[in-house]
């Protein structure tokens, strides 16, 4: 059985930087892209970045770029969201998910399907 996990998510001042995790289980991830996306308060699920599946390349939402950093760990079977200068609008629930998406394909909510996971929340005060 497919499993998705995040976690890493807290509260921090704006400025401030967290590193989000997701591990995946019951699937060998290594061969496919990896994606972040998050949900702000009130708002439609935002794509965040994505990582192909050797890690050599990273697609990030222009809102981030330069900010976050995305990472994956093949040996862990896991996917990072490294985020720094954090910033109010950056407040959100994160979503780790399999599979390559972008503004384009990303669903106006999170999806229910094993191939997503639960979410982990970001707060950011000022």
């Amino acid at each position: 059985e497919v499993t998705v996990m995040e976690s890493g998510g807290g509260s921090v001042e704006t400025g401030g930087s967290l590193t989000l995790s997701c591990v995946t289980t019951g699937l060998n991830v290594s061969s496919v892209k990896m994606s972040w996306l998050r949900l702000p308060p009130g708002k439609s699920l935002e794509w965040v970045s994505r990582i192909n599946s050797d890690g050599a390349l990273k697609w990030y939402a222009d809102s981030v770029k330069g900010r976050f950093t995305i990472s994956r760990d093949h040996a862990k079977n896991s996917v990072y969201l490294q985020m720094a200068s954090l910033k109010l609008e950056d407040a959100a629930m994160y979503y780790c998910a399999i599979g390559g998406y972008a503004d384009s394909n990303t669903p106006p909510e999170p999806s229910r399907e094993r191939t997503w996971g639960r979410g982990t929340q970001v707060t950011v005060s000022s």
